[in-house]
C-alpha cells in the first residue's frame, strides 16, 4: 500500500475534473503558467541586458546594401 497505481491517479482526476470542471481546471493552468513567467522574469539580473525588438543583424545589413544601391536623383529642368 506504498505507492499508487495508474488507475488511483485516473480515478482522482476524473473527480477532480468532475468537481472543478475543465473550464475552470484551464483557467488555473493559464493563471499557473503566467504566475511561473512573472517569477522567472523577477529572478532575471537586473544588470543584465534588456531583450529589445531591434533588427537581426542580417537583416540590417540586407537593408543597407539596398539603400546603397538605390539612387536619388532629383529632376532639373531645361532652361
Amino acid at each position: 500500500m506504498g505507492s499508487f497505481s495508474i488507475w488511483h491517479w485516473l480515478i482522482v482526476l476524473l473527480i477532480v475534473v468532475m468537481v472543478f470542471g475543465t473550464k475552470k481546471l484551464k483557467n488555473m493552468g493559464s493563471d499557473l503558467g503566467g504566475a511561473v513567467k512573472g517569477f522567472k522574469d523577477g529572478m532575471k539580473d537586473p544588470n543584465a541586458p534588456a531583450a529589445t525588438d531591434e533588427k537581426p543583424a542580417a537583416q540590417v545589413a540586407a537593408s543597407t546594401a539596398a539603400e546603397k544601391t538605390t539612387i536619388d536623383v532629383e529632376a532639373k529642368t531645361k532652361s
